[in-house]
């Protein structure tokens, strides 16, 4: 079959970004499909993707890519995001028309991309498949990003719309699926499958990482990688970082890899504090480079604001890229993921903004080098066991074949 794949932040692994999408598609390609993926650019993408035009064409990895010159950054201010959605949205209807799509395909986020999936399955008369990365518009109205009445009235019809018309929907974490499953969208027609971990890229190391980028090698270096916007609450490190130098502790270093809206309030905030000195900021690395950055770290930070809204109904890529590094995870905020850690015990689990209880368990991983070696095998064997690329790649070919199957008869 060929399959129509709507994505606006599509991201191969020479970009420094989430590669879902890539590999997903490689596995169809693998498994004997096609696959023509509509996508737009972003901060993180703009060098491998960008083209000449309004639409470029481009042959990658046997992915027939259209990619659209709608630009989108993290730092963008609500209304020009919009724009940018939509922008991208517009565009993106009128090239799937024009492919002989056998199913259409659309992942958010953002919601927008729905309206071009619904389109073209109408225009081809095939079964539309949506993959939600993110319960939208729940997420933005618990930020506070989305507060008019009128939009989120119409962005919770925009939602319940776009799943009406999916003859199947994907959720990554079971937040997600309960949050589809509460709008009365049936439960048997929706499958989760979560992000993976990519564990022939990232491969665990003994060796310290000798780059000035990250302080000196003997640090205690504690690492987040991704987004610095205001979801993810990374507040809560600096708030630890002040708690360190308050304890007079030296040789820990807090090490950010990843760009976004908050970041220049970050790093002005960690300046004025001081904070600065044990801290790291460092730009988005392309995914490749990332592989040879984790493991070579000591723990990986899972930071969100303490929203409910986060507890189950996320599914960072950066969790996954951290256990099949072999990385202990250190993480403030309740739910999917703190329970895995917890089941697995591969790292250690904080309440929500307790900067002290924070850096009483990071000096607890670094004091005991033996059961941190441990945590990081278990984080390498939850990867390999449960969120294998490969496997979990295999389950996304089949679900998208059952709902051709079922489209054509």
């Amino acid at each position: 079959m060929h399959v129509a794949y709507i994505h606006q932040h599509f991201a191969t692994r020479k970009a420094a970004t989430g590669t879902r999408s890539y590999e997903m598609s490689r596995r169809l390609i693998q498994a004997g499909h096609r696959v023509s993926m509509i996508c737009g650019v972003n901060e993180a993408t703009r060098d491998v993707l960008a083209g000449d035009g309004r639409v470029s064409q481009l042959e990658i990895d046997e992915i027939s890519v259209h990619c659209v010159a709608e630009d989108y950054s993290n730092s963008m201010g609500f209304t020009r995001r919009l724009r940018a959605f939509f922008g991208f949205s517009s565009e993106a209807a009128r090239i799937v028309k024009e492919l002989d799509a056998d199913l259409v395909f659309a992942t958010s986020t953002p919601l927008t991309v729905g309206i071009p999936g619904m389109k073209g399955a109408r225009h081809h008369n095939v079964p539309f498949v949506f993959e939600v990365r993110d319960l939208w518009p729940d997420v933005p109205v618990a930020i506070g990003v989305l507060k008019n009445p009128v939009l989120i009235w119409a962005a919770r019809n925009l939602e319940r719309k776009i799943y009406r018309a999916s003859n199947h929907i994907i959720a990554l974490s079971p937040g997600m699926k309960d949050g589809i499953v509460g709008t009365g969208y049936p439960a048997e027609r929706v499958s989760m499958i979560p992000n993976s971990s990519d564990i022939d890229l990232f491969q665990p190391s003994d060796e310290r990482l000798d780059d000035d980028r990250f302080g000196d090698p003997d640090d205690f270096r504690l690492v987040f990688t991704g987004a610095h916007g205001l979801a993810n609450g990374l507040d809560a490190v600096l708030d630890a970082a002040r708690e360190v130098q308050k304890r007079g502790v030296s040789g820990v270093r807090f090490c950010f890899i990843g760009q976004g809206g908050q970041r220049d309030r970050l790093i002005a905030r960690s300046r004025e504090e001081g904070t600065d000195k044990i801290i790291s900021w460092v730009p988005f690395v392309p995914k490749d480079e990332l592989a040879r950055l984790l493991p070579r770290m000591d723990v990986g930070m899972m930071i969100l604001r303490n929203l409910p809204a986060f507890y189950y109904g996320t599914s960072p890529n950066k969790f996954f890229d951290y256990i099949a590094s072999g990385l202990p995870v250190l993480n403030n905020y309740p739910g999917w993921v703190a329970g895995m850690i917890e089941e697995h015990d591969c790292g250690r689990v904080v309440p929500p903004d307790d900067p002290g209880a924070f850096v009483d368990a990071l000096l607890a991983l670094r004091e005991d080098p033996d059961a941190r070696a441990a945590m990081g095998r278990r984080s390498r064997a939850l990867a390999e066991a449960e969120f294998d690329r490969d496997k979990l790649g295999r389950q996304f070919v089949e679900t998208l074949e059952q709902a051709h199957a079922r489209g054509r008869n």
